[in-house]
């Protein structure tokens, strides 16, 4: 699938950018992994970090707003990783220009670039705040996934297919609750901050994300938007997880955000199918012929469906959570704690807005 392929990773050196090109080599023999990114520092310590293959593996400072160097980079590139994106929720807000320039305008270049170079596949990673969006962000995010899955109607006589794969925020990555809850712990702090005691969230882990832009690749035909199975859990177990001694703090949900992760819709339902691990959005387009996309041997979902993390059939208890943040973090340990409605919740205090994540 990915052996003698040239591909790019747009904002390459992010969490995402290096575990992808960590599995790409262990797992396949790429001709080519280009890194596509506005950071020479970073990009300085992801080549001394895979230096083993620093034959087949190059860097591109260049920016997605820059569609001329978009264009230089995309030459003989087969598939294109978009993961280029401004994410901060707060600063979004502050910068709503600086977001559009990137997460609009960016995906616009990158599709026009893909097109014109003939690029064969390009996948979009996506996120569960595109999914009506109560932030900028997100609806920034909606944009671009609307403009991806679209853009299989631009293509003409090229062979080039766009899709995108949705996901919530990954465990233990940059700008995650995890290493928050942690730094906290670690500095002696008796209370951690949560934002609401009925927030859940889903789980995925960057392998699980990688894994599913893998699907995505192998599978995709044009239009498609993938969304994994994954368990939920609830934000107050995940403290208990962390910290089973610690008091808990409600400090209200911070604007533009949401108490529940959402993936599909109820109007997402009428075009989704169930594969198995995964459901697969259809585009509802005119141009969109059935009989050449609609992959085989999936179940269309009921009416009314809706994937949400408080809805989730599959749920993550404390003990789990413990396992599972022991296994992305090797270094994490905490107090054993018996798993009962009593202690697992906590006594949980309400106090005044705070910044947490």
């Amino acid at each position: 699938m990915l052996n003698d392929q040239t591909i790019l990773i747009t904002g390459g050196t992010g969490s995402y950018g290096k575990k992808f090109t960590e599995r790409i080599f262990h797992e396949y023999h790429p001709k080519k992994v280009i890194i596509y990114s506005r950071d020479e520092f970073k990009q300085y310590e992801m080549g001394r970090r895979f230096s083993e293959y620093a034959e087949r593996l190059r860097f591109f400072i260049g920016d997605v707003r820059d569609k001329n160097r978009l264009y230089r980079a995309l030459d003989g590139v087969d598939i294109v990783i978009h993961a280029a994106a401004l994410k901060q929720v707060p600063a979004m807000e502050y910068n709503p220009i600086e977001a559009i320039k990137t997460n609009i305008h960016g995906a616009e270049n990158v599709i026009d670039a893909a097109i014109d170079r003939g690029v064969e596949k390009i996948v979009a990673l996506s996120t569960d705040k595109a999914v009506n969006p109560v932030n900028l962000y997100g609806a920034t995010k909606l944009v671009s996934d609307k403009l991806f899955v679209s853009a299989n109607a631009y293509v003409g006589s090229k062979k080039t297919t766009f899709s995108v794969v949705r996901y919530g925020n990954v465990a233990g990555s940059r700008g995650s609750v995890i290493p928050f809850f942690r730094s906290l712990t670690e500095k002696g702090d008796e209370t951690l901050p949560i934002t609401d005691s009925r927030m859940t969230r889903f789980w995925i882990t960057l392998e699980e994300g990688v894994d599913l832009v893998f699907k995505a690749i192998a599978e995709a035909r044009g239009g498609e938007i993938f969304v994994s199975k994954i368990p939920s859990f609830s934000v107050v177990d995940l403290a208990k997880a962390i910290n089973p001694t610690a008091k808990l703090a409600e400090v209200g949900i911070r604007p533009g955000e949401k108490l529940h992760e959402l993936m599909v819709t109820r109007e997402d339902a009428r075009t989704t199918y169930e594969y198995g691990d995964h459901y697969v959005i259809y585009p509802n387009f005119d141009w969109w012929s059935r009989e050449q996309h609609l992959k085989p041997g999936g179940q269309k979902v009921p009416e009314g469906f809706e994937y949400t993390s408080d809805t989730n059939t599959d749920w993550l208890s404390v003990e789990r959570l413990e396992a599972l943040i022991e296994r992305i973090d090797p270094g994490f340990r905490r107090g054993s704690v018996v798993s009962t409605p009593e202690n697992t919740r906590g006594d949980i205090l309400t106090v005044g807005p705070a910044q947490t994540r």
